[in-house]
């Protein structure tokens, strides 16, 4: 059975292109060889990522992902049984989220991804893929 799994959490340490760099990395290696797809958006403070793959494949990453000390204040906002994969051309894609800072006023001004829906969030996420904000996506063949 394959799940998508969306969470929310707050980085402990500032965020900088090479700790984020290191961290993708080691997930696209890991989620490659545990067949798990999705996207990682991240700025501001805040890491938004959606997980899709095999349910216990998914639930013991998020496990994981939990147990993490580069995260805190950690929600699960969404959980869905799936038949097909929405993320699933990429190990984990990077998504920058600058313009998601209620400072900025540019796209999101009153988007809050602790207080906004699963579906609203996966939504979001979209929208960043379609307007051309992917700053890092390499392919996981076989899973679309």
């Amino acid at each position: 059975m394959l799940i998508r799994l969306i969470y929310v959490s707050k980085a402990v340490d500032p965020q900088t292109h090479a700790s984020t760099d290191s961290m993708l990395r080691q997930a696209q290696a890991w989620n490659t060889q545990n067949e798990i797809t999705g996207v990682l958006c991240e700025g501001q403070g805040v890491f938004l990522q959606a997980l899709e793959g095999e349910r216990g494949k998914v639930t013991r990453l998020y496990a994981r992902i939990s147990a993490d000390p580069r995260h805190k204040e950690l929600e699960l906002i969404h959980c869905e049984s799936i038949t097909r994969r929405r993320y699933g051309g990429w190990s984990m894609a990077r998504v920058g989220l600058s313009d998601v800072d209620p400072q900025t006023k540019i796209d999101w001004p009153d988007f809050d991804p602790y207080s906004a829906n699963g579906l609203l969030v996966m939504a979001r996420i979209d929208e960043l893929i379609a307007d051309g904000r992917v700053i890092d996506a390499p392919s996981s063949p076989g899973k679309a």
